[in-house]
């Protein structure tokens, strides 16, 4: 897993909230990263860039043809935030994971912070639904963030828009972070959830 550094939006749930700013003390240059997966060939399979958000390094496209060329599979954790970035590697990756945070309209804005970024989401979750590449889509949960009615309406849409395997993620408590967990899904939530997609996966706190 390569973590990149950097996140334009600001999610009140965030994991790796260390990996926000754009610059950050103790960052390992790319050229050592290669280096270490030239070293590793045979060993390991895939190099999976994380983040942060990956799409936010304008040597994305790169790193990843220099790592194919290593003969490494690509994956790719992303949110979307940066759509023609994404567009631009999805040739290059053999699976993504995709962040879909919240119905794509104002209630995206409540949870990253940032004006329209339900339509970046939105048109770069288009754009990897068109490429056929592998994906999984994803929704971190937390009920004082993202109310079960939206979460509704957030996977009913993906279901619209052609998504076959979604995830729900309870939220995790981590350090630094000033609440904990709100409700949960019962039963009756989760199965309507499980039955808009062909293949659904709960994934507990």
């Amino acid at each position: 897993m390569v973590y990149c550094q950097g996140c334009p939006w600001r999610c009140g749930y965030c994991h790796n909230p260390h990996l926000l700013p754009v610059r950050a003390a103790g960052g390992i240059a790319w050229g050592e990263v290669l280096e270490f997966l030239r070293r590793r060939r045979g060993l390991l399979d895939a190099v999976v860039f994380s983040g942060g958000e990956p799409t936010a390094q304008a040597g994305l496209a790169q790193a990843m043809r220099e790592a194919k060329a290593l003969g490494y599979r690509i994956g790719l954790h992303s949110s979307g935030s940066y759509p023609r970035r994404f567009a631009e590697v999805l040739p290059l990756v053999d699976w993504v994971g995709f962040d879909a945070k919240a119905p794509f309209d104002p209630a995206y804005t409540r949870i990253t912070g940032v004006r329209a970024s339900g339509d970046a989401a939105l048109a770069s979750a288009r754009a990897l639904l068109a490429s056929g590449v592998d994906c999984e889509f994803r929704t971190t949960w937390h009920g004082g963030f993202l109310s079960l009615a939206e979460l509704e309406r957030l996977t009913r849409t993906l279901a619209e828009l052609g998504v076959r395997r979604y995830a729900l993620q309870e939220f995790r408590a981590s350090v630094g972070v000033g609440f904990r967990p709100v409700g949960a899904p019962v039963a009756a939530d989760l199965d309507a959830l499980a039955r808009r997609f062909p293949q659904f996966s709960l994934r507990r706190a």
